[in-house]
């Protein structure tokens, strides 16, 4: 069934445009809505040197979502993403936002519900092997012998 409408929400529509739900939510992720973000990297990650595979895979693995990538950021950092997009056939947009700032990066994102629990990707915390001389490493070495 159709709602419809009065003649000051057609006036309002008119003067401001069309009524955005949650348009707070939707500054911060890069014009989407956090229930349909599939992964999202913060702007510091996206300028780091390698791309998170992480991302790749999942770009692999969700051919009919898009990826949004933030405007504000130089070029050169989204580049590498775009490449990817590319190479898998993902649609992209550069959103650009100047009313608002935000630190999110880049969203890969469905445009329907997908309630993903944890959307941010980090890099795995790199493993400290003890040093193989260390005086320490030496003791628990001749304890275990024992």
């Amino acid at each position: 069934m159709m709602v419809k409408k009065s003649v000051d929400d057609v006036l309002q529509e008119g003067i401001y445009g069309k009524k955005e739900l949650h348009p707070e939510e939707r500054r911060k992720f890069l014009g989407t809505l956090r229930e349909r973000i599939v992964a999202a990297l913060r702007q510091s990650q996206v300028r780091e040197k390698e791309t998170y595979p992480e991302l790749i895979e999942l770009m692999k693995q969700h051919p009919q979502a898009k990826l949004y990538l933030n405007g504000a950021l130089n070029i050169t950092f989204l580049k590498k993403y775009i490449t990817a997009a590319d190479k898998h056939k993902l649609d992209y947009t550069v959103v650009i936002n100047k009313n608002h700032d935000t630190d999110i990066g880049l969203v890969l994102a469905y445009d329907y519900a997908v309630d993903q629990e944890e959307i941010f990707l980090s890099r795995p915390k790199k493993q400290q092997k003890p040093a193989k001389n260390s005086k320490l490493a030496s003791l628990f070495n001749w304890l275990r012998r024992k």
